[in-house]
């Protein structure tokens, strides 16, 4: 009896997985239309590269064969295929794998009441991170300071700005003090929710990008955590001094608005 109900899950699974990739044309997805194709939608190749997963892996996942899947694939073929919460969940469920918080999925955004705060903090850089540090929201004087615009989603976050941005590290006249002192508020941050699939990549890839965050994340030190970068070069050269305030503005979506003020 367990193993058809298995077997009926995976052609479920398999069919949920084709019915949603032939939904969506390559132009939803931000590709370049290739003219006529023969069957609707997206290829499984084109799914693969998009969630940055294997194709021959995908291609069994969506075939619905016998392989164990990482939380962190599950996000990442959910979003290549632009899943909603509900159709999350329910691939999480057909995977035979409890569903993931709505915050580990979404990219989370604040309210228009924040963000008119932050509009109006015009003197003090100011932004909104999450629980991964990812910035969500920002004001004119922090981009200026940070050039959170014209950086891509990915690349929007303090902690790897931090350790895997070599012109933003430059930056930071003092960043074998101030790095694992951030690093410390990271942790910190991390136990909260020690298990989020999308706290644990972040992690593991920067322990691949940075020898430095891979040593003081496995051996931490005592260093007293700090809200912000203290010392930084603005994009002019000259040095900005700062001392930070933070203000939670999402208890349950864990957004955190930080304040910096001039020294």
């Amino acid at each position: 009896m367990a193993d058809r109900t298995l077997a009926r899950t995976r052609k479920d699974l398999s069919e949920f997985l084709t019915r949603h990739r032939r939904k969506l044309a390559p132009v939803d997805a931000g590709l370049p239309s290739s003219g006529h194709r023969r069957t609707p939608g997206l290829r499984r190749e084109e799914v693969a590269a998009l969630a940055s997963v294997g194709l021959t892996w995908y291609t069994w996942f969506e075939q619905g064969r016998d392989i164990q899947v990482s939380e962190s694939f599950l996000l990442k073929v959910a979003k290549a295929l632009k899943l909603d919460d509900a159709e999350c969940s329910h691939l999480f469920l057909l995977a035979h794998r409890r569903p993931p918080p709505p915050e580990a999925y979404h990219w989370p955004s604040v309210s228009p009441l924040i963000q008119q705060l932050l509009d109006d903090i015009v003197a003090r850089p100011a932004y909104v991170v999450n629980l991964r540090w990812d910035v969500v929201a920002w004001n004119v004087a922090a981009n200026d300071l940070f050039g959170f615009k014209n950086r891509e989603r990915p690349d929007r976050n303090i902690i790897r700005l931090i350790f895997a941005n070599p012109e933003f590290r430059r930056r930071i006249p003092q960043w074998h003090d101030e790095a694992p002192k951030l690093l410390t508020r990271f942790r910190s941050d991390m136990a909260t929710a020690p298990n989020d699939p999308a706290m644990l990549a972040l992690v593991d890839e920067l322990k691949n990008l940075s020898p430095d965050f891979r040593l003081w994340f496995e051996k931490p030190g005592v260093e007293c955590p700090t809200r912000g970068i203290g010392n930084i070069l603005d994009p002019e050269g000259r040095q900005l001094s700062f001392i930070h305030e933070m203000l939670t503005v999402d208890e349950y979506k864990h957004l955190k608005l930080v304040v910096y003020f001039r020294q």
